[in-house]
């Protein structure tokens, strides 16, 4: 299920860490990216699964995450692979304005409402 603004309605769900909008750094591979959307479960394939380098368990929540500097990929991370980003730096990404409107705090203002075509997840 990909949980977004709206399904939060103010709250958190139990188990998530990581705000919509939040920068966060993958810590085994250290790179830095934004939260743009988090399953409450890998809602990967098995193929896709299979073919991920470290497997952490499926059943976390798991984040779709622009990354900085990275020519526009995204990527599909668990959560016990994240820690937050405590720089304060803003993320480059061409898709950045898709999702948020503001980078305030260290973190990312969500818009009301996101984009759709090439902005979609």
């Amino acid at each position: 299920m990909l949980i977004r603004l709206t399904d939060l309605q103010g709250g958190a769900t139990p188990g998530i860490h990581y705000d919509l909008g939040l920068v966060v750094v993958h810590t085994l591979y250290g790179y830095r990216g934004a939260v743009v959307a988090v399953d409450i479960r890998c809602m990967a394939g098995d193929t896709w699964y299979q073919s991920n380098k470290t497997q952490p368990p499926r059943e976390q929540p798991w984040y779709h995450v622009l990354v900085h500097e990275s020519g526009g990929l995204s990527t599909y991370v668990a959560q016990s692979n994240l820690a937050e980003d405590t720089s304060g730096d803003p993320i480059e990404h061409p898709r950045i304005a898709c999702y948020f409107a503001d980078f305030k705090d260290g973190r990312y203002q969500l818009k009301e409402r996101n984009g759709s075509g090439s902005c979609s997840i």
